[in-house]
């Protein structure tokens, strides 16, 4: 009888944010299931929400690592995750981040394991892993198309030296160029330097979660650029879901809704909109009299009644018509409602995939960071349309309101309709292929 080969074991280190963590932790729960041993490795407030949402199946294969990160004066042990983290806290939440290097650099010795995957911020992860032999991937939470953006910013040094590659495809408003400008110029220490040293440490291999036919261009682009080899993982949505979760008043309220008819409208976990974006949104939602579901966030310590922070009236002149959630809403459960025809979003990575998996057109309103670039990517591929914002910047209620309009209720965008049914179709019949593709790379590179 064959001995059976033992298994590869990982040392996952996710970026402290939800966004990074979950892709993270759905890739390993798809490694576990290829003779892949994942310890996973993030501080005690995130790995208390890690916990629930890992089923007894992968108790014995996927192992959490507690990292410690230093207590500051202003960053107490609850706030050493980007979930609920007043924005001024960032910097100090990387400054302890980066401090706690020795003590990650002590679970490298002790796990010894066969391959470390690290993320975006910590290029001294894969130092310390080469120190110790250990082969270090960097794994890229959002697309190639930003990867792209980001090289091309970096190789023409801000100038603005279109080569026809980029800049017919992103050809982004006033006001996004100035948001970018301001992520890119902004400590660029921290953001941009950072990210190119993690993926230029990365053991001749890249992951980026993606899919060819949604990046292919992109994806080989990066992998020029940085003469590795380039390898998408796929979208990396949540398999689980747990059917107890408190839902059932929004799946009913969605049950009684025609096919197609209403709109989910959502900015992630970790924007919060302004009174003046609220309002606005608001506005456009009532006027464009379609059905809504609208998850509202508040940030932490700053939580106000639904009532106040809507405009006067609002929940009453809507009606049946709308229902707003604070917090939190099982988002692939609604997005996979046959009553939902569009997805208002901010277009972080993780809700596009979601988007795509389940063929819903995207009502694009980027917010920050990486959003610009995928809205304009989700125009360009057809599976979405962007809001249009004033010359300041600001949104517009009547401008949503016609989008939305058109999107839901003139069908007059039946094209992004089909093409993101044809997106849904792809990610459904390319299954595993892509994890099937990365095992073989991880595998190469182990030596195994």
């Amino acid at each position: 009888m064959m001995e059976r080969q033992r298994s590869i074991k990982v040392l996952m280190f996710p970026w402290l944010a939800y966004g990074h963590i979950s892709p993270s932790l759905e890739l390993a729960k798809r490694l576990t299931n290829r003779n892949f041993q994942i310890y996973f490795c993030s501080t005690p407030v995130n790995l208390t929400s890690v916990k629930k949402k890992l089923s007894q199946k992968y108790s014995s294969s996927i192992k959490l690592v507690e990292l410690h990160l230093p207590s500051l004066p202003d960053l107490p042990p609850h706030y050493h995750t980007t979930n609920g983290l007043p924005p001024n806290l960032m910097p100090t939440l990387k400054k302890a981040f980066d401090m706690s290097s020795p003590s990650f650099s002590t679970i490298l010795s002790t796990i010894k394991p066969d391959l470390l995957i690290y993320d975006f911020v910590q290029p001294w992860a894969p130092q310390l892993a080469s120190c110790m032999n250990i082969p270090a991937v960097n794994l890229m939470s959002f697309g190639a198309a930003m990867v792209s953006f980001l090289l091309h910013s970096i190789k023409y040094n801000g100038d603005d030296h279109d080569d026809e590659f980029l800049t017919t495809e992103f050809h982004l408003s006033d006001s996004m160029k100035a948001k970018l400008a301001e992520f890119i110029e902004t400590s660029p220490e921290e953001h941009i330097d950072r990210a190119v040293t993690c993926l230029e440490r990365s053991n001749s291999l890249i992951l980026i979660r993606s899919f060819r036919e949604l990046e292919g261009k992109y994806l080989d682009y990066v992998s020029l650029s940085l003469a590795k080899k380039v390898v998408s993982i796929g979208p990396l949505v949540v398999q689980d879901t747990n059917p107890e979760d408190d839902s059932m008043d929004i799946i009913n309220w969605l049950d009684k809704k025609e096919k197609s008819s209403t709109v989910f409208v959502s900015f992630g976990s970790e924007y919060y909109l302004t009174n003046e974006e609220m309002e606005e949104i608001a506005y456009g939602l009532e006027l464009s009299k379609v059905n809504f579901i609208w998850v509202v966030r508040f940030p932490l310590g700053q939580k106000m009644a639904l009532e106040e922070a809507l405009p006067k009236g609002f929940l009453e002149r809507v009606g049946e018509n709308g229902m707003v959630v604070e917090d939190w809403a099982p988002q692939m459960k609604i997005l996979g409602h046959s009553s939902i025809g569009g997805f208002v979003s901010h277009c972080g990575c993780s809700s596009l995939m979601e988007s795509l998996k389940h063929g819903v057109p995207i009502i694009a309103m980027p917010m920050q960071l990486d959003q610009p670039i995928n809205a304009k990517l989700m125009e360009r591929i057809g599976v979405g349309l962007e809001v249009k914002r004033d010359k300041n910047g600001r949104i517009e209620r009547e401008h949503l309101a016609k989008v939305i309009r058109e999107m839901v209720v003139e069908k007059s965008r039946k094209h992004i309709e089909k093409k993101a049914r044809e997106m849904s179709d792809i990610i459904r019949e390319k299954g595993e292929e892509e994890i099937d593709n990365v095992v073989e790379e991880l595998k190469k590179l182990c030596g195994m």
